[in-house]
């Protein structure tokens, strides 16, 4: 009798527990669930995905050329870098040869990245005209709407991309005068951005008046990059090019942390060549890559997702017309423009000791990249390959 008493009395006691608990539980449940998540609004590369398989028959068509043009430039495997020649995004022939790191022995192969310089401009513009193409920020949009303390109001984002700014470029402006930038500081980013708001560094031309190449329009695209996603160049650069396009091999340079372990470049004679305060500058040089990454990038800007075709159609428009001739320069590539309607695509690099040219032959379908951690000039002769695929009207006997 108290032993049927007793669970009458607890019965009540138990469900409310049960209630209680469960009720709890469905409180935490129902606040994970409401719990916003940050919505991911970077516009992204993507692979070009599968294209036409090239034949047996047309590799051995060409792969003898190149081999001949290989061993006429780098005899004796001479080459200390990366080499690749690529139609629809496979590879039709590719060498790898030299030193990553003397001093450890390590040689250099396919997976292997090395400094590509200026070809870094390309990567950067592409990252530019990604937040063009989304709306994020204008082609004509001023500077100083963005970077606040930018001091040259008539400066746009498309004439930091064409070279139209009338800058000065930043390693000559810290190197001459003390007052301006102690050299036994790492220079930045930032650091250009200061000292052009606060130490009356002049125009080399009016603004918009005519084309010069110059860093500092790099440098200052990749803080723009950066103002406008709220990342780091570096990983932006990871989050909307490297990562969706499988680039595993690509990164950006961190002189803090990356050099011990970085590829080191050398002087021609072989003599190693050392860092400066220049080198923890990006935007316009400082990405480490490969030949196969550097593909993997070059068939993305081919894929109909690259940019919207007004946008595209600005990028390969020259912008250095001030004088005529065939040498113009677009949104972050190289160009030569003949008479005759053809045109040629091209960006070179060269920093240190690092030497590299990427040439996409966009109407063949073709790429050709070489990259060089020792000093040569034989890297920018690979444009010598383009009539091979092409009606490419070059004049090489002058160079011969």
């Amino acid at each position: 009798m108290k032993m049927s008493l007793l669970k009458k009395t607890n019965i009540p006691q138990i469900l409310f527990s049960i209630l209680v608990l469960t009720s709890c539980g469905k409180d935490k449940k129902t606040q994970i669930n409401t719990t916003p998540e940050v919505e991911d609004t970077l516009p992204k590369m993507k692979p070009l995905g599968p294209e036409a398989k090239i034949s047996q028959a047309y590799i051995n068509s060409v792969a003898g050329r190149i081999n001949h043009f290989y061993l006429k430039n780098w005899p004796n495997n001479s080459m200390n870098g990366s080499f690749l020649v690529a139609k629809n995004g496979q590879i039709i022939f590719e060498r790898y040869n030299g030193y990553a790191n003397k001093n450890e022995g390590t040689k250099i192969t396919a997976e292997t990245p090395v400094q590509i310089a200026s070809v870094s401009k390309v990567l950067t513009a592409t990252a530019v005209l990604k937040l063009v193409n989304a709306g994020k920020i204008d082609l004509d949009q001023k500077v100083n709407t963005i970077l606040k303390t930018f001091p040259y109001e008539d400066c746009t984002i498309r004439m930091l991309l064409s070279h139209r700014t009338g800058m000065r470029n930043y390693a000559y402006f810290t190197d001459r005068d003390k007052s301006v930038w102690d050299r036994h500081n790492q220079l930045t980013n930032q650091d250009i951005l200061d000292i052009l708001a606060t130490k009356n560094i002049g125009l080399e031309s009016k603004t918009g008046t005519r084309f010069s190449y110059c860093n500092t329009n790099y440098a200052m695209l990749a803080l723009i990059i950066e103002k406008i996603t709220g990342l780091k160049y570096k990983e932006a650069m990871s989050e909307m090019i490297f990562k969706p396009l499988g680039m595993t091999h690509t990164y950006i340079f961190d002189d803090d942390k990356d050099r011990k372990k970085i590829v080191p470049s050398y002087k021609g004679n072989g003599a190693e060549i050392g860092f400066d305060y220049l080198d923890n500058v990006y935007g316009d040089k400082n990405v480490f890559s490969t030949a196969r990454d550097l593909l993997k990038f070059d068939r993305a800007r081919n894929s109909p997702n690259f940019l919207k075709p007004e946008l595209l159609k600005q990028v390969y428009t020259g912008y250095s017309n001030e004088r005529k001739g065939e040498k113009n320069y677009g949104l972050g590539i190289r160009m030569i423009n003949w008479e005759t309607g053809q045109n040629y695509y091209f960006h070179n690099g060269w920093w240190h000791g690092n030497t590299s040219s990427y040439i996409p032959l966009m109407k063949e379908h073709v790429t050709i990249i070489a990259l060089s951690n020792k000093m040569t000039r034989n890297t920018y002769a690979v444009r010598k390959l383009a009539p091979i695929f092409g009606d490419y009207p070059f004049n090489f006997k002058d160079e011969e």
